[in-house]
């Protein structure tokens, strides 16, 4: 008898598939008649590609997954073990506090996860490829970073040892996924309250600005509470330039396999021609941009040379 578990992530999948469909479509329509340059075919085409790529390793990577997370589940107080029908079943003690908890702690490790990713010149390197699109829109959300699921699940570790049960880590990890793809639209403006506590697309569109003072910023999936606790936080309005999409070293990338490379074979190079291990690794652990004797490509290095200028022309 099956698990109706089994088939959470199934349905997600069906119930998603057409809200993306729609709003993808509205959004094209919408840019065309406002005529937008927010589209290319050659564009949305590399984003569902790379997408299908970092499904692909998803699912092989998820039986691995799922019993690296099962051996450090341990006893949960919101869990009950029971048999119904010949079959293991769990019955929550407290099903509210158990998905909320669930989600706030997924929530807090993705921005964890994002921020090293971000500083990190060796996750830097995986990570990269989505934002290296300089178009913004709801494809840009499928736009993967493709070797991410090799890791990804060492930061959910913590979370089963804590008693949440793998199959709900992955769940909710697909849940919150959805959130965060419908967030990449130029067409939705300041949302109220909402700014004080969600990633909204105003605060996501901020995170793949290349604009020097928005570098490494607004790293949360769903809540942005993170980011202003932890000191990443950057309003759109924050800067009076005008948002420029992609990275700050402008390279047309065609093909998918360079999208997903080009990063690699610069960290390579840097690793070749550096000497000593203690160096090399220093440049795979340190931010994208440092170099032996030269930080000063860091983004928190242009950044406080902006606000310099900023401070001495005002």
């Amino acid at each position: 008898m099956f698990n109706t578990e089994d088939f959470r992530e199934l349905v997600l999948v069906l119930i998603s598939t057409p809200i993306y469909i729609v709003f993808i479509g509205l959004e094209i329509f919408l840019s065309n008649r406002k005529k937008k340059d927010f589209y290319s075919l050659k564009d949305s085409t590399a984003n569902v590609y790379l997408m299908l790529l970092n499904m692909g390793l998803d699912i092989l990577m998820r039986a691995f997954v799922y019993f690296i997370l099962l051996f450090f589940f341990t006893k949960s107080v919101f869990i009950e073990s029971t048999i119904i029908d010949g079959s293991l079943n769990r019955v929550f003690t407290n099903p509210i506090l158990y998905w909320f908890a669930l989600f706030i702690l997924e929530d807090f490790a993705y921005y964890w996860l994002h921020r090293i990713d971000h500083v990190t010149r060796l996750f830097w390197s995986v990570h990269v490829t989505h934002h290296s699109s300089s178009k913004f829109n709801l494809t840009t959300g499928f736009r993967s970073s493709v070797f991410q699921p090799l890791y990804r699940f060492a930061y959910f570790i913590p979370i089963a040892w804590l008693g949440f049960h793998p199959l709900d880590i992955l769940f909710m990890y697909a849940v919150t996924q959805i959130y965060g793809i419908l967030v990449h639209t130029q067409f939705v403006d300041k949302m109220g309250i909402l700014e004080h506590i969600l990633v909204t697309p105003s605060h996501h569109r901020v995170h793949h600005a290349s604009n020097i003072p928005f570098l490494d910023k607004n790293m949360g999936m769903t809540l942005i509470i993170w980011d202003k606790l932890f000191g990443t936080f950057q309003a759109e309005d924050d800067c009076d330039e005008e948002i420029e999409y992609g990275l700050t070293t402008k390279q047309e990338l065609d093909m998918p396999v360079e999208v997903v490379t080009h990063e690699w074979k610069t960290l390579f190079t840097d690793l070749r021609n550096t000497k000593g291990i203690g160096t090399k690794l220093k440049i795979l652990f340190s931010p994208p941009g440092w170099l032996p004797g030269d930080d000063s490509h860091t983004s928190k290095a242009l950044q406080k040379e902006y606000w310099e200028n900023k401070k001495l022309k005002s």
